[in-house]
């Protein structure tokens, strides 16, 4: 039996057992099964080449993926936004290669990545889906194209993505394990799980673990346990943006706006566009802009005063020890201290260390021993 039988053989003896109490074991099991065998065989299908693949090189401050099925418009906003020339045609998989182009907004280079479009299976390696996955496994955010007629394709876009370990507006799990050498398998936690024990050992054995110790500081189900015993999935951030808008009526939206609530999407929060026409692309490079969460750091440069032109892109959160990793070279090796102006800081040229959190368009003097 080859790998794609076996797994779809699992999948629906999974969808064949009733899942309960007395079946949870099982069905964990099966599911631990069940991923080892996918990531084998995308490893596998990775490793086997045909075809000029779609490996496409990291640029810029972050990268976006456009994912959808053929022939939503993709081609189309990527040449709309950016200075890229994808082909375009009103007929399926005409992109056939990953098309990279530059979106320059606030200072920002971001990479918009044209992906081809989508097709069920893809998870399972149809349509070259495997190698299309893999790119938006990179990507810092998923923009989601859909037609206006076609809301229906998000949950399969949703579910593809899924399968080949890419949890969509999640936080990965708390989940922790670490092995040790003898003393079986102990489990803490901080709350009161609806997993027994029994089934979150014979799941860690299942993965290789016979002794080790288990954290866990949420509730979980057997998914995010697996994902979190796993810790090879990727959690990205998504909008979702809906093209052709310029074709429908105003009595058929609120059908629309029905169809977006049926897939929990709050249609305020969805972007409405023409890529064709090109409506509704600043508010889309707006959403886009906030969702990165990019932060534009003004370095203040010896002998030349404060860089406004060019400024250092971090994201939120980031630190001045970001800064310097990002800078490189003696900044990072012979820091002794910043000076700060800005949002972040509590006065003009406040002094701070590596520790200090930076905010938007700040001003930044790192001083080098």
């Amino acid at each position: 039996m080859g790998l794609e039988e076996e797994i779809a053989e699992i999948e629906q003896e999974i969808q064949d057992t009733p899942y309960n109490k007395s079946t949870e074991q099982h069905i964990g099991r099966l599911k631990s099964k069940l991923a080892d065998l996918k990531e084998t065989l995308a490893k596998r299908q990775s490793s086997s080449g045909g075809g000029p693949g779609y490996a496409v090189e990291k640029t810029g401050d972050a990268t976006v993926a456009l994912v959808g099925f053929p022939s939503v418009g993709k081609s189309t906003l990527l040449n709309a936004l950016t200075n890229a020339d994808s082909e375009t045609g009103a007929y399926e998989f005409t992109t056939l290669d990953v098309n990279p182009g530059m979106l320059q907004y606030r200072g920002a280079n971001i990479q918009l990545l044209d992906v081809p479009g989508l097709i069920e299976g893809a998870a399972g390696g149809r349509g070259g889906g495997q190698e299309v996955l893999s790119v938006v496994r990179t990507a810092d955010l998923i923009v989601f194209v859909l037609s206006v007629f076609e809301i229906d394709q998000y949950e399969r876009l949703h579910e593809e993505l899924y399968k080949n370990g890419i949890r969509v507006d999640q936080e990965p799990p708390r989940v922790s394990v670490r092995k040790k050498a003898k003393d079986g398998i102990s489990i803490t936690a901080s709350v009161d799980l609806n997993l027994d024990e029994e089934t979150i050992a014979s799941i860690l054995r299942e993965h290789g673990y016979t002794n080790a110790d288990i954290t866990i500081g949420e509730q979980v189900d057997l998914d995010r346990l697996i994902d979190g015993i796993r810790d090879n999935r990727v959690y990205t951030p998504s909008i979702v943006s809906v093209n052709k808008a310029d074709l429908i009526d105003a009595d058929y939206l609120e059908t629309v706006n029905e169809d977006l609530r049926s897939h929990d999407i709050d249609p305020d929060e969805a972007v409405f566009i023409s890529a064709e026409k090109e409506k509704g692309l600043d508010s889309l490079t707006e959403t886009i802009w906030e969702e990165l969460g990019l932060i534009r750091i003004y370095m203040d440069k010896p002998g030349r005063g404060v860089d406004y032109e060019e400024p250092l892109m971090l994201f939120k959160g980031d630190t001045v020890e970001d800064a310097c990793e990002k800078l490189g070279g003696e900044f990072d090796e012979r820091f002794r201290f910043a000076r700060v102006s800005g949002p972040s800081a509590k006065h003009d040229e406040q002094q701070v260390g590596r520790d200090h959190e930076l905010a938007d368009e700040d001003e930044l003097r790192i001083l080098t021993s």
